[in-house]
C-alpha cells in the first residue's frame, strides 16, 4: 500500500530531490539536474519565487522505499493576474499508477485546504520554468530548460481526472542549406519593408541591457495565458544562472527607428554536457562544462518575442534569420524553438514559415477540486 507524507526534514528533502535519479536511472535520454541547484529552487531563503508563493512538498512511499514525489504550489502573483482560485502541482515523478493517484489526492487535499478550486500542472514551480507533460516525440533527449517524463505520466494524470486545458508547442531545425535560404528569403522582405536593425546583447553593460530584456519580456508575454511577470528578484537569478551558458551572439535584439522593439534568445543545449555530469558541479564540474561547451551542437531558441504594436510585420522570421546566421558557422546543427502556445497563431505562422517542423507538444491539464 502507498502512503504520501509531507516533507518536513532536510532528510525528507533529500530523498525528494533524489528520487528521480533512481527514476530514471535506465533512461539513457534523462539528463540529470544539478544537485547545487536544485537544493537552491527549494531553499526559501534562496530562491525569491518564495517571496510570493508557498510550496509543500510531498513523498510516495511504499514498503519503506520512495515511489514517487509531488509538490502543492500556492502562487499569490499567479491568482492575481489572473483573477484565478488555483493552486498547481509541480516536480511530478511516479512509479507507478498507484503512486500517482496518491500523490495527485494529496495534492488536491491540500488544494481544498488552502480554499483553492482547482488544480494545475505541472508547473516546476511556474509558467516561467518547465511546464506541462510531454505527450509525444518520446525517445529524445530533452533540450536545455524543457520538462521531461515518461509516456505514461499524461495517462496517469487524465486517470486521476484531469483534464487539457493547454497545450505548448516545440519547433525544430534542422542545419540545411535550403532552410536558410528560405529563412534568408523571407527576412530579405522583411528587411526592404521595414529597415530594421539587429544587434547582439552587450556582455559590458549586462544590468542595464537586463534590464532592456525584462521589459520587452514582460510587455510581449502581458496578454499570453498564464503568463506572470517575473519579479526583478526572480529574472535577476535566471541571469545568474544562465551566464555560464549564455552565448552573448545569439542573444539579439530587433530595432525600429532605434528603439529595441523584439527579442530573441537562443541557448547552446548545456543538457548535452549536463547529462556527462550527472548532477555535480562542484568541485570540478565548472572546469568540465567549460572544457566540454565545444562540444554542444545543439541550440533551444528559448524567448522569441515582440511588442504588440510590431507583431505581424514578419519580424519574428527576421530574428530567427539573424540567429541562424550567427549560429551556423559555430557548428550548431538543430534547434528546438519552444514554447509556443497552441493559439498563439502569429508566431506559430511565423515559425512554420521559417521551415521549422512542429514535432512535440506539452500539455497542461486541470481539475477542478470544489469542496462538497
Amino acid at each position: 500500500m502507498t502512503s504520501v507524507r509531507e516533507v518536513r526534514s532536510r532528510a525528507d528533502l533529500k530523498r525528494f530531490i533524489r528520487y528521480p535519479f533512481e527514476r530514471y536511472r535506465d533512461d539513457p535520454n534523462w539528463v540529470p539536474p544539478l544537485l547545487l541547484a536544485e537544493r537552491r529552487r527549494f531553499d526559501p531563503k534562496k530562491n525569491p519565487f518564495f517571496r510570493h508563493a508557498r510550496m509543500y512538498l510531498f513523498l510516495a512511499e511504499r514498503n519503506g522505499e520512495v515511489v514517487g514525489r509531488i509538490a502543492a504550489v500556492d502562487d499569490d502573483n499567479h491568482n492575481e493576474t489572473h483573477g484565478d482560485n488555483l493552486a498547481f502541482f509541480g516536480f511530478f515523478e511516479a512509479a507507478d499508477g498507484e503512486a500517482a493517484r496518491a500523490l495527485f489526492a494529496r495534492v488536491e487535499e491540500r488544494a481544498r485546504r488552502l480554499g483553492r478550486e482547482a488544480v494545475r500542472g505541472p508547473a516546476n514551480p511556474s509558467m516561467n520554468e518547465g511546464a506541462g507533460f510531454q505527450i509525444d516525440a518520446f525517445g529524445k533527449m530533452p533540450y536545455v530548460m524543457t520538462p521531461y517524463n515518461p509516456p505514461e505520466y499524461p495517462r496517469y494524470a487524465e486517470e486521476a481526472g484531469y483534464r487539457k486545458v493547454k497545450d505548448l508547442y516545440a519547433w525544430h531545425f534542422e542545419r540545411s542549406q535550403r532552410l536558410g535560404e528560405r529563412i534568408a528569403r523571407l527576412a530579405g522582405r522583411v528587411r526592404k519593408r521595414h529597415n530594421p536593425t539587429v544587434r547582439p546583447v552587450d556582455p559590458g553593460r549586462f544590468n542595464t541591457e537586463l534590464a532592456l530584456v525584462k521589459r520587452i519580456y514582460d510587455e510581449a508575454w502581458e496578454k499570453n495565458w498564464g503568463f506572470v511577470k517575473y519579479t526583478d528578484a526572480e529574472f535577476e537569478a535566471l541571469a545568474r544562472e544562465l551566464r555560464l551558458i549564455l552565448d552573448p551572439d545569439l542573444a539579439l535584439f530587433v530595432e525600429l527607428e532605434g528603439r529595441p522593439v523584439g527579442l530573441g534568445l537562443c541557448l547552446p543545449d548545456a543538457n548535452q554536457v549536463f547529462k556527462r555530469m550527472r548532477g555535480r558541479l562542484l568541485p570540478f564540474g565548472i572546469l568540465a562544462f567549460l572544457k566540454r561547451r565545444s562540444t554542444v551542437d545543439r541550440l533551444r531558441l528559448a524567448i522569441l518575442g515582440l511588442l504588440p504594436e510590431h507583431r505581424n510585420k514578419g519580424l519574428e522570421v527576421l530574428l530567427i534569420d539573424e540567429l541562424y546566421r550567427r549560429a551556423m558557422p559555430k557548428g550548431y546543427q538543430s534547434c528546438e524553438c519552444s514554447w509556443v502556445l497552441e493559439d498563439n497563431r502569429a508566431m506559430n505562422r511565423g515559425i512554420e514559415a521559417s521551415g521549422a517542423t512542429l514535432y512535440k507538444t506539452y500539455r497542461l491539464y486541470e481539475k477542478e477540486v470544489r469542496r462538497g
